[in-house]
């Protein structure tokens, strides 16, 4: 919790100075009021004392109750100010960290637990800053302050008070020690029940097709008992302390009380005053000395959550990404525009022993069309991931217009590639913002998004649909099926222009009629690209200029659909499995 106070600003710092003062200034006001007590039980208690005396230490009594409200007002204030703006700027920082994640980092962190992070884990780190901040300094000074306030006025009641102050230190201890690892166990059991709600809800499909809703209601409530579990086991452990604490200083009290009546009764009449003031000053600071351990238990509460969210938030931040930005952003020679080359390449990933990929080698020209093909878990889309650098290569050099991609920033590299994924990927808004992602509608050129819908065959839909490209598009593009999504991600990539295209697997869900429609669509419109296609379809490949055959890793064939038919067996063991005779022989 204290190494995340390295990103608070110098603002926030300064409110935060402000706020001990402030703090401060409360403690001794409210420390002040015990000896105007004293001051006003001294005159009423004293023959002769005037009306007038009383009410002016009256008067100051309420003034000094006054500033203390206005103080606290201001702390409160303050505080609320620092958490607000530093928990933004935290989530900020969180949002930009995770962005620059690949592949590889958001495989260590699932998405339920990111989300976690960003919300929940936040939102406790607000309510210390907003409460906690100020019971962790006002206890301990308060304590402290009180004690050295009483100290020498009474040997008996200074002993019932530190009695009173190691019950409840043990008290707090023990109660520590069982609930401090419960806490840390929440938020992970809290990711837990993110994951298990996120899995149920994007894969409800699936759940209802096997009639699985039972099965998902039990995994559920499994995550759902084992949070509530540990939330009732430190509750409960923690509703021991307020009826401890009110045990504990109401028998102070009594102590007090029980003790100064002693002594009174015992004292010589000069004295009886004196022992009964200091009796109602020493009862005020007691209680003081009391409520501080009783404000410092709502610390411990607040304190180990805040403190395992800041570690979790922290651990985000403090993630490098595996790829690092380069430095370079410069143009390269139109004759090189859109030249891709793979020198020797070989990929293994984070986690795993065995290569991805071994020495693989192939250069595109600029306009041409390579294809990948190979059996499931090849590397072909592992291959093509490191041309937008989602990963870098382990060894070998992957290059870009003649220069490694290492050495462009991630920006200026990915702006030259247009990326249409496995996966179709839309987002809530517009047919047009969808497509125009990620310039804004209000700086969209239209014209463009109409020529590149037509290009990806995707107007015949959405001409039909109300609003044509100013049609809504549900989050996750759930509106539209799963050929239409391909479409608008193909249109997506085309609308950008880039001198790259890449397609992973993007063909699966079209068929075969705008399969090649689409294809010859962008031999017309993206001449100039090159264009890098991953399929599993022979038929979606059979016109690339280069076809690169993949096989646990490695390159076993390299040519056109007719060489490779004639002097690669993997390959024409594919295309049989595809085609039949005549289509072969065409």
């Amino acid at each position: 919790m204290i190494r995340i106070c390295t990103y608070l600003s110098k603002t926030e710092l300064a409110q935060l100075i402000v706020a001990f003062a402030a703090i401060v200034a409360q403690i001794w006001f409210e420390l002040e009021l015990p000896g105007y007590m004293s001051e006003i039980t001294t005159l009423v208690e004293t023959p002769g004392s005037k009306m007038q005396d009383i009410w002016i230490a009256g008067g100051k009594m309420l003034g000094v109750s006054l500033g203390s409200v206005a103080v606290a007002i201001v702390t409160g204030f303050l505080l609320a100010c620092v958490g607000a703006s530093f928990t933004r700027r935290l989530r900020s920082l969180e949002f930009a960290k995770v962005e620059s994640f690949g592949p590889a980092e958001l495989n260590r962190f699932s998405t339920a637990s990111l989300i976690t992070r960003s919300t929940n884990d936040i939102t406790q780190i607000q309510m210390f800053i907003t409460m906690g901040v100020m019971l962790l300094v006002k206890s301990p000074i308060m304590a402290v302050w009180a004690v050295c306030k009483i100290a020498g006025k009474g040997f008996d009641w200074t002993l019932a008070t530190g009695v009173a102050v190691v019950v409840l230190l043990l008290a707090v201890a023990i109660l520590m020690a069982l609930v401090m690892p419960k806490f840390k166990a929440m938020q992970t059991l809290t990711d837990n029940i993110n994951l298990v709600a996120r899995e149920n809800l994007t894969g409800l499909k699936v759940v209802r097709a096997y009639n699985a809703e039972d099965y998902q209601e039990a995994k559920f409530s499994k995550a759902n008992r084992d949070l509530t579990d540990t939330q009732l086991f430190t509750n409960r452990s923690m509703a021991v302390m307020m009826p401890l604490m009110n045990t504990v200083m109401n028998g102070l009290m009594l102590a007090v009380y029980w003790i100064g009546a002693v002594l009174i009764n015992a004292a010589d009449a000069m004295d009886k005053l004196t022992l009964f003031s200091n009796m109602v000053v020493f009862s005020s600071y007691s209680v003081q000395v009391i409520m501080s351990f009783l404000t410092m238990s709502m610390v411990f509460v607040l304190w180990p959550r805040a403190d395992v969210s800041a570690k979790r938030v922290l651990e985000i931040l403090d993630t490098d990404p595996a790829v690092k930005d380069g430095d370079w952003a410069g143009q390269t020679d139109e004759s090189d525009r859109g030249t891709v080359e793979f020198r020797n390449v070989s990929f293994t990933y984070p986690d795993s022993r065995e290569a991805m990929l071994e020495h693989v080698s192939f250069k595109a020209e600029p306009g041409q069309t390579i294809a990948f093909i190979g059996a499931t878990g090849s590397g072909k889309s592992t291959l093509i991931n490191l041309v937008p650098r989602f990963y870098d290569a382990t060894d070998g050099q992957v290059l870009i217009d003649g220069r490694d991609v290492r050495d462009y920033t991630l920006k200026s590299l990915r702006d030259r590639i247009g990326y249409v994924p496995q996966t179709s990927v839309l987002f809530k808004g517009t047919v047009a913002s969808n497509v125009a992602y990620p310039t804004s509608e209000a700086d969209a050129d239209h014209t463009a998004i109409e020529q590149a819908v037509e290009v990806a065959q995707a107007s015949e839909f959405v001409d039909r649909m109300p609003g044509g490209i100013d049609a809504h598009i549900a989050q996750g593009g759930t509106n539209v099926s799963g050929g239409q999504k391909q479409r608008l991600s193909i249109a997506r990539a085309v609308a950008r222009n880039p001198e790259i295209i890449v397609f992973d697997d993007s063909f699966s869900a079209l068929d075969f009629r705008t399969d090649r429609a689409v294809r010859e669509a962008l031999a017309k419109h993206c001449q100039g690209a090159t264009k890098l296609i991953v399929a599993q379809r022979i038929g979606t490949i059979m016109d690339a200029d280069q076809i690169l055959v993949l096989d646990d890793g490695k390159v076993v064939g390299h040519g056109t659909h007719k060489e490779l038919l004639e002097n690669c067996p993997v390959y024409r063991e594919i295309a049989e499995s595809q085609l039949s005779k005549d289509e072969l022989a065409a």
